[in-house]
């Protein structure tokens, strides 16, 4: 079992398994055939205040961290997330994919300082 993190604009790759974008909004320039995205839960997206604020400056990527881990505690994303954690655990295989396999894709240009890397730290906790 695999969970990591791309860019939703890189070609996708046979052993990436399930493919689900973790943004609120379609990335522009990006070919919904083309992306390959199996899930889109946009349950597990940033608030929209959330977002803004962060986006807009007002606070650090720490601050921005910790309030948004609180954000998939509601019942709705964390029943999202546990979907993710499930396709994660093996028990689903996307066609061509490696079972256990997940791809978290964003159009974020810095992946590892976004909410993607905030729900990678997620998925991989109990």
């Amino acid at each position: 079992m695999s969970v990591r993190v791309r860019r939703v604009d890189e070609p996708p790759d046979p052993d990436d398994g399930v493919r689900a974008l973790v943004d609120r909004l379609w990335p522009r320039g990006v070919a919904r055939d083309a992306a390959h995205v199996d899930e889109w839960p946009k349950g597990l997206t940033p608030s929209s205040e959330l977002r803004r604020r962060y986006h807009a400056g007002e606070g650090s990527y720490e601050n921005f961290a910790r309030r948004y881990e609180a954000e998939p505690a509601a019942p709705a994303a964390a029943e999202l997330l546990d979907r993710v954690r499930r396709a994660a655990g093996g028990g689903r295989r996307a066609a061509g994919g490696g079972r256990g396999d997940v791809k978290l894709l964003t159009a974020s240009k810095s992946p590892d300082r976004s909410h993607a890397a905030v729900l990678l730290r997620l998925l991989g906790r109990r």
